[in-house]
């Protein structure tokens, strides 16, 4: 297993805990706002600083993308 896939794993494990909810509902949560390729490549940044400050990075992307696709909504 590649070195970036394991801290994918590791990530989204800790990252469900934080939020207190399964790691099954933030893959699919980010599957369906188009973030887990965008999560995943950013191994560089993320590995290598505090996890807590990933978590704070991905909350602001989620937030980011949902504002995005609801205002997409609502423009149509």
């Amino acid at each position: 297993m590649k070195k970036e896939d394991e801290f994918f794993i590791y990530l989204l494990e800790n990252y469900s805990e934080y939020k207190q909810t399964s790691t099954t509902d933030i893959i699919n949560k980010l599957d369906k706002l188009n973030l887990t390729q965008i999560v995943y490549d950013m191994y560089e940044r993320y590995h290598s600083e505090a996890i807590e400050n990933a978590f704070n990075d991905i909350d602001e992307l989620i937030v980011e993308q949902e504002e995005k696709i609801n205002f997409e909504k609502e423009t149509d």
